[in-house]
């Protein structure tokens, strides 16, 4: 079995510190949203990828009748 060896100042990635920073970017990207949807892409149980996808609103016009 071989056997991975981090530097002094390296940490191993844990759950907890991927879940804290993809909280970071869902929080991010919900920033100014007012329609839309915040996706978060999980992969074995870690959370690899935030999309955010955002609408606008037209204002619909009236028309007259003539």
């Amino acid at each position: 079995m071989s056997q991975t060896t981090l530097a002094d100042n390296e940490q191993p990635p844990t759950p907890d510190r991927e879940i804290g920073s993809a909280l970071q970017q869902v929080a991010h990207a919900l920033r100014g949203l007012q329609f839309g949807t915040v996706t978060v892409i999980v992969q074995d149980g870690i959370p690899i990828q935030v999309e955010r996808t955002e609408k606008k609103r037209l204002k619909r016009r009236e028309r007259r009748n003539e």
